[in-house]
């Protein structure tokens, strides 16, 4: 039977900058006809919101779980970069992606991974050349290029990374960005090659240099990286090239808020409703050239009603003519999907965990990462620490504890360095999600703490942990040791549980899972730690912590 109907509210037409009372026909999956009327409607529609960049899997649930947790929000769409499974499970993760959108309401446009594995400083579970990127870019289910984080490579001329550039450009695709802190010269250099977007701006310095050759500048607001009060003030001269995204955004955070948050942010700061709604609604529509209806005769009939235009109360969601979230409810029934992992790890030992120095001596200065709330970059600082029968010890006075990485691929030895601004005062912390490769990593005050965190997510194949000296606590995420095979509410609440838990060991972080889940991150500066060891990202060569 086919799904016709109308419905009269207050348009807010984002191209004509207008707003009108209309009635709106719906036959199908499009909007069949729009006709001005007279009365004024105490509800607004407008086309829904749209995520720009984001990773699902660091939601840690399915795209199918993502859509449930963001439609009611007014989301209608994301542009998705399966980066993370990818850099687990290959092609097949991205298939397993593709596949569980094709079961969600939301409209889930993915990208092919430009960096698998990100860098040849860490073990990652595959590798995605140039030849499977022609093969991914000329699907149909492949909307863009992800972004493209070897930006040495790019600079450097070198043949691989310019190959999967070029057979993109040929597909007729655009590419996405990932420079953080590139400019001058060698951001000129990096934009000319193609490359048309970036997300990794922190200061509106960088972003109006950026912009100012071209790119489109994603505001971004996650779990980790918070941006947007550094760029926001973009909109007052490049509005047209900007878009909102969450990067990366935990489960406990989805389920509150998602691009909403940002438009209702923008506006309250006095930013212009139709430049705002440009970037939530259209521009990530016609950059990506996504099937995305923008509320015009023809379109698919994606669109949101809201109460008002400045809190943004989402009363209905409609995609492709259905109404799939309604008044903050999901219409959407949750199915768990098979499973899907790469999980080679076996248990490590104390011995593995012990820095030893080859000095008899009490104290030594030691090369620290330095851990910064709210961002991805990490600043570098060299701390003395108490030496204890010849092995480096961390010093909670100074806010320093140990921080570990060990392969999940394979039974190498892990990698042992030193971290500040975590704040935990005992215990430990683990996570088996690890940007980018997804190695186990750990952060913690005692070895045996760290221990027990750290095997108890090679016994669950993947999770987040927490061990507060008596007991241990997991979250297993069976689903490529990244992902939760429940709904996106049950995830977030035992998520909730581990933060809350990590928080009552110290840490003062907002989001201590998602802040230590890029400390592995090698693609962004100052200094970060592999599992083949401490790396200084800005030289891009590894180095020791003495």
């Amino acid at each position: 039977m086919a799904n016709s109907f109308k419905i009269k509210a207050n348009l807010v037409d984002i191209k004509a900058k207008e707003i009108f009372p209309a009635e709106i026909c719906v036959k199908d999956t499009k909007i069949a006809s729009i006709h001005k009327i007279e009365e004024q409607q105490s509800t607004f529609i407008l086309p829904g919101f749209i995520d720009a960049h984001v990773h699902i899997e660091s939601s840690m649930v399915t795209p199918l779980a993502f859509s449930q947790a963001a439609c009611p929000f007014g989301t209608v769409a994301t542009v998705s970069d399966p980066h993370e499974i990818a850099n687990v499970c290959g092609i097949e993760g991205i298939q397993f992606m593709i596949e569980n959108s094709k079961h969600a309401a939301l409209k889930i446009h993915f990208g092919a991974p430009s960096c698998v594995p990100a860098t040849n400083f860490e073990t990652a579970g595959a590798k995605i050349d140039s030849a499977a990127i022609n093969t991914l870019i000329q699907s149909p289910d492949i909307y863009y290029l992800a972004e493209m984080m070897n930006f040495p490579g790019v600079l450097h001329n070198d043949p691989e990374v310019l190959k999967k550039i070029a057979l993109t450009q040929v597909a007729g695709k655009p590419i996405d960005g990932h420079a953080p802190g590139l400019r001058g010269k060698d951001a000129a250099d990096y934009i000319a090659c193609g490359i048309s977007t970036d997300h990794e701006c922190t200061t509106l310095e960088e972003a109006i240099e950026k912009a100012q050759l071209g790119m489109k500048i994603l505001i971004r607001e996650g779990s980790a990286a918070k941006n947007f009060e550094a760029l926001v003030p973009l909109f007052a001269h490049y509005s047209k090239q900007i878009m909102f995204c969450s990067d990366d955004k935990h489960p406990d955070e989805l389920i509150k808020g998602h691009i909403n948050q940002l438009v209702i942010r923008a506006i309250d700061l006095g930013y212009p409703l139709f430049d705002v709604l440009n970037a939530a609604c259209i521009a990530p529509v016609e950059h990506y050239k996504l099937p995305v209806g923008r509320l015009q005769e023809g379109d698919w009939a994606d669109f949101i009603i809201v109460k008002d235009l400045k809190q943004f109360e989402v009363i209905q969601t409609y995609i492709n003519g259905t109404c799939i979230a309604e008044n903050g409810l999901s219409k959407e029934i949750y199915h768990a999907p098979m499973s899907i992992n790469n999980f080679k790890r076996t248990a490590i030992s104390m011995i593995d965990l012990i820095s030893k120095i080859d000095k008899d001596i009490k104290a030594i200065d030691v090369k620290t990462i330095v851990a910064l709330d709210g961002q991805l970059i990490t600043e570098a600082e060299t701390i003395s620490l108490p030496v204890i029968n010849r092995a480096i010890q961390t010093d909670i006075s100074k806010d320093v504890l140990k921080i570990v990485v060990c392969s999940r691929y394979e039974n190498t030895k892990p990698a042992v360095a030193f971290i500040k601004n975590f704040g935990l005062k005992t215990g430990a912390i683990a996570s088996s999600i690890g940007h980018d490769s997804h190695n186990i990593i750990a952060v913690g005050v005692e070895d045996d703490s760290i221990l027990n965190a750290i095997n108890i997510l090679i016994k669950n194949k993947g999770g987040i942990s927490v061990c507060d000296k008596k007991d241990t606590f997991c979250m297993p995420l069976p689903i490529a040791g990244l992902m939760s095979d429940k709904n996106a509410f049950e995830a977030a609440e035992e998520y909730e549980i581990l933060s809350d838990k990590a928080k009552a060991l110290g840490s003062t972080l907002s989001a201590p899972f998602m802040t230590l889940s890029f400390m592995a991150l090698p693609v962004i500066p100052k200094l970060k730690i592999t599992d083949k060891g401490l790396f200084n990202v800005n030289n891009f060569n590894f180095t020791t912590m003495l």
